[in-house]
C-alpha cells in the first residue's frame, strides 16, 4: 500500500534525529522544512508540499507531549547515582565452550571481589570484567576468545525503583550517547541499575551529558 504524504513526512522526520530534535523544541522554520523534505522525497505538487507543512506542524504538537515526558524522565534521573569504573575489558567467546568453565572463572573473580557480568547471545558469550583478570582469562579460555575490547569504562546509573514503570528511560539515555558521539560497546540493565560500557577516553564527555 502506497504511503501518504503525511506518513512519508513523519517517517522522514523520525529518521533524522537532528530535525526531530529541532522540531520538538520549535526551532525550525516550517516553510523551509517543507521545502527541504519535498526536495528530499522528490515531491513537486504544491498540494503535497502543503500537506508536508501541515504534517510537520501536527508532529510538532505530538513531540511537545513527548518533551513533557522527557522532563519526567530527567527528574527521575536527577536522583540517580552515577558510578564509574575504569580498566574494564570485554571478551566475546565462542559458544562452543563448557558453561561450567565460565562458571568457575566467575567464582574465582568473585572471590577476589571483582566485577563479572555474563551475557549470552545466540552464538556467543560476552564477559565483562576488569583488566587485572585479563591474563588469567586469556590463558584459560585460549582459542575460545573471538574478540577482545580493552581500555574501557563501566558507567552505572543507580536509580529508584520507579524507573521500572517509566516509559522511554532507556530510549532517552541511549539517544544522549548517540547525539554526543559516544559509542556504547555493551549495554545491560539489572532492575534499577543501568550499565553502559564505553571507551575510557569518552568518560569526561559522558559525565557532562549525564548531569540531570
Amino acid at each position: 500500500m502506497e504511503q501518504t504524504t503525511t506518513e512519508l513526512t513523519q517517517e522522514y522526520i523520525k529518521d533524522h534525529p537532528s530535525i526531530k530534535s529541532c522540531l520538538k523544541k520549535g526551532l525550525l522554520n516550517y516553510s523551509a522544512l517543507s521545502r527541504h523534505i519535498a526536495k528530499e522525497l522528490n515531491i513537486e505538487k504544491k498540494t503535497s508540499k502543503e500537506a508536508i507543512l501541515i504534517a510537520a506542524r501536527r508532529l510538532h504538537e505530538s513531540l511537545k507531549k513527548e518533551k513533557n515526558e522527557e522532563q519526567k524522565i530527567k527528574h527521575l534521573l536527577s536522583n540517580s547515582e552515577v558510578e564509574i569504573r575504569n580498566k574494564i575489558i570485554v571478551l566475546i567467546l565462542d559458544k562452543n565452550i563448557l558453561f561450567e568453565q565460565i562458571e568457575q572463572l566467575q567464582k574465582t573473580i568473585k572471590k577476589e571481589s571483582g566485577i563479572f557480568y555474563l551475557l549470552e547471545g545466540s552464538d556467543n558469550y560476552t564477559i565483562i570484567t576488569q583488566e587485572k583478570f585479563s591474563s588469567s582469562l586469556e590463558e584459560k579460555l585460549k582459542s575460545k576468545i573471538i574478540k577482545k575490547h580493552h581500555d574501557l569504562a563501566l558507567i552505572t546509573l543507580k536509580s529508584s525503583k520507579e524507573i521500572e514503570q517509566m516509559v522511554g528511560v532507556l530510549s532517552y539515555l541511549t539517544s544522549l550517547f548517540s547525539e554526543n558521539g559516544v559509542n556504547i560497546i555493551e549495554f545491560l540493565s539489572c532492575w534499577t541499575d543501568t550499565l553502559f560500557i564505553i571507551n575510557s577516553k569518552d568518560i569526561p564527555k559522558t559525565l557532562s551529558f549525564l548531569k540531570f
